[in-house]
Parts: structure tokens; sequence; C-alpha cells
């Protein structure tokens, strides 16, 4: 949810539906609550509600609408556009859909985003950032909420980085991936490992032995290799694996289990791709048993 132009079709479509945030600019405005249903891990469907940010629209949502929008929602994700300059307006509405919420699906999640912030200058971005997200978690709190909010652009990497923690939370048994994975790396003797979603590329789970300076880092990949596989699709290929070998360090991502892709990386130079893939090879059916349920 959200206003109209704060850009949720535009992030969903480059989620969910492969577009490049260049070519986001001839989708039209949403009308009332456009519905679909997303494959995700593959036995995983999200059930996806794109809700118009018109005026009217948000009044009928809040009022005749009000059971069929709120009620069963496991997740609220709010946008707000950085740019608006209809802010009181803009947390009426938000203020409105948490009480409808509070309601209707008292346990749901609420994930905010302040959207488009690459318009704003490096200097600029933390202070409004901090500013919006102090004013609309204390609209949360007042109702009893605990919010996640997220600064977010459809240029770079922190649209992957938002939706990848908000897909996160859906997931059943990421506890688990998340601690067979750490003993995979440990087993590999590697850096780092990441499990991507095959058809999003979202990041999935992961496991750091080797602190890093970025902090962004897989959510860059994630945009990276999403762009480069959609170019391999382009020419009638299909991506399968990278290898990238550096004085420092080496990285290896392949296809994994049905549903995923999986990144080592790795900077012990006793340590062979040939030795990688056998490891991945042994580990993937049990990463597979535990997709399957």
């Amino acid at each position: 949810m959200g206003k109209s132009g704060a850009g949720k079709t535009s992030m969903r479509s480059i989620i969910f539906a492969n577009y490049i945030a260049r070519d986001t600019r001839r989708l039209g405005a949403t009308i009332d609550v456009e519905h679909s249903h997303v494959r995700f891990l593959g036995n995983l469907v999200l059930n996806l509600w794109d809700c118009g940010g018109q005026e009217n629209f948000m009044e009928n949502y809040l009022s005749s609408q009000r059971d069929h929008v709120f009620k069963n929602v496991e997740v609220l994700i709010y946008v707000f556009d950085v740019e608006s300059r209809e802010n009181e307006k803009d947390l009426h509405y938000f203020d409105s859909s948490l009480e409808s919420l509070k309601f209707h699906s008292p346990d749901a999640k609420i994930f905010t985003l302040i959207h488009k912030m690459d318009i704003l200058s490096e200097e600029e971005k933390n202070v409004t950032f901090s500013e919006k997200e102090r004013i609309i978690s204390q609209k949360a709190n007042n109702h009893g909420f605990q919010i996640t909010c997220f600064p977010s652009s459809i240029w770079d990497e922190t649209l992957y980085h938002a939706w990848s923690l908000i897909v996160h939370s859906l997931i059943p048994n990421v506890v688990l991936t998340e601690r067979m994975l750490k003993s995979f790396t440990d087993i590999c003797a590697a850096d780092e490992a990441v499990i991507f979603e095959k058809a999003t590329f979202l990041v999935i789970a992961s496991s750091v032995i080797k602190l890093q300076q970025d902090q962004h880092r897989f959510e860059k990949i994630s945009n990276i290799i999403k762009q480069f596989k959609l170019s391999c699709s382009k020419v009638q290929s299909n991506f399968s694996s990278l290898e990238l070998k550096t004085n420092e360090f080496a990285c290896l991502i392949r296809s994994f289990t049905p549903f995923t892709y999986i990144m080592i990386i790795f900077s012990e130079k006793y340590i062979t791709n040939s030795l990688i893939n056998f490891n991945i090879d042994q580990a993937k059916l049990e990463f597979e048993q535990l997709e399957l349920k």
C-alpha cells in the first residue's frame, strides 16, 4: 500500500516480473487492487495485493472494503514516496491502515519502505531516512506494532535488500536452512556462502565466516546476476554457473537445488573449484529435502 506514484508496482515488477528499472516507466497507475500469485522456492505461493494509491481507492479500502482488504494479512508493505508533498495525508492513511490491520490481522508483520531515495544527495539520505523512520515507528507503536523500515530505490541494491528481508520473514524452515549453510561453509573452509532464490535472485540465507567491508555486497550481486541471467535468456541460453578468481579470493556461483543458486567465496589457496563443486554436489540432497518440507 501507499500513495499513487510511490513506486509500488515498479518494485513488484522488478522483483517478480523481471523488469529492469528503466522499463518501469511504461507502467500505468494501478486501478483498485491488482492481484498476483507468485510461486517462490517452488512450494511457497505469495498472494500479492498491489493496492492502487489514488485517494478514492484509499478511502474505499478503509471504509466499504475494510474487511476484504485487511482480513488474513500476513505482511503489510507500506511504501512512502520520499519526494511526496503530502506527508500528513500519507501518514493519515498509514495510521488508518494500521488501525484496520490491528482489528482484522493483529499478528501481521509490517514493513515500510522510504522509496525513491536516489533523488537525495548522500548527505541528505541518512538524515531524511532517520527522521521519517522515527515518525513512522511512533505511529506504529501507538497501535502496538513493531515495524521494520528500509530506504529503497529501483536504481540500486537497496530494493533487493529490502525485499530479501521481507520474503525471508515468510520462509518456513529458514532458521534450519541458515544453520545447515553455516555448517556447510565451515566444511568448505570458505569465507562466506549465500543461497539465492532462483527466479528472483533474492537472498534466502547467508553464512559469513570472514567479515567483509561492503554490507550490501549480496544485494549488489543479486542485481548484477539477475541482469546477466536475463541477458542470457535473450540469446536463448540458460545461466548455470559463474567462476571468478582474483589474487585475493575466488568466487563460484552455480545452480544448487531446483529452486536456488549458491555462491561460495573462498580465499585459502589450497581450495579449488573442483573441491567446492564436489562439496556442493554432496550437500544439495540435504538442502533439497529441506526445501520439500
